[in-house]
């Protein structure tokens, strides 16, 4: 049990300080964004589920790849928060309760919103780029899937979750979750799967965007100025 503990300490202990220090300190208000998207959600599904809401909803928020690319691009960002028809809606709202709201507390409200919203978006480009390649190729997917109605956070989920672990040195925890996309992948293939596998690669982009941005300003800082933090990690709110 000891080593057990040991080695959860190692590749979480910063992360669980660093949500419990923030909880402890401002309790609910540490994650308001978090709190706004999972009522949202709540909302939208309550919307989705009444006769006179579905088509609200579906004309606000739905995304499929048969419809104008500027149509799901004005759509995409509320899209995330749109649980999916074929899932309950309570594991949508634990996921963005728990993923979002560590990753509002570690990252700060402004750049968790960008990383959902950029993962999100290359899960819906992808899917145009695979149905045009078709369901010859490893990356395609068959022309049916472009009226699958593409919704729900779990791209976003996916993307934060890696972020916050590699910027956090849990890297277990973020391979393990890059090998459950592949093995999702590997046995079903589909729409929602290589979604998740687009959203890997755009977090990969943007983390190493973030690196490149830390040495640059590190590079750059006046020697004598006092100022000793690396910056990785923590970034907060």
């Amino acid at each position: 049990m000891n080593t057990l503990a040991r080695l959860a300490r190692a590749e979480w202990g910063l992360i669980y300080v660093t949500v419990r220090e923030a909880l402890a300190r401002k309790r609910w208000r540490a994650i308001p964004v978090t709190l706004t998207a999972v009522c949202l959600t709540a909302v939208l599904q309550f919307v989705q589920n009444q006769p006179w809401g579905f088509r609200f909803v579906q004309d606000v928020g739905s995304v499929r790849a048969e419809e104008p690319l500027w149509l799901d691009l004005l759509r995409t960002p509320l899209s995330l928060f749109v649980p999916a028809l074929d899932l309950p809606v309570w594991g949508a709202l634990l996921q963005v309760l728990v993923v979002f709201g560590i990753a509002e507390i570690c990252l700060g409200w402004w750049r968790m919103l960008v990383i959902a919203y950029v993962t999100t978006l290359a899960g819906t480009l992808y899917a145009r780029v695979a149905i045009s390649l078709g369901p010859g190729t490893v990356l395609g997917l068959p022309v049916t899937d472009a009226q699958v109605v593409d919704t729900g956070p779990s791209a976003a989920v996916v993307g934060l979750a890696v972020f916050v672990a590699w910027r956090y040195h849990a890297y277990w925890t973020a391979w393990g979750v890059i090998a459950a996309m592949v093995i999702e992948v590997a046995f079903k293939g589909n729409l929602a799967g290589k979604e998740h596998i687009a959203a890997l690669v755009a977090v990969l982009v943007l983390y190493g965007i973030s690196i490149l941005r830390h040495r640059r300003r590190h590079r750059h800082r006046r020697p004598g100025s006092g100022r000793t933090g690396s910056g990785f990690p923590p970034i907060q709110s």
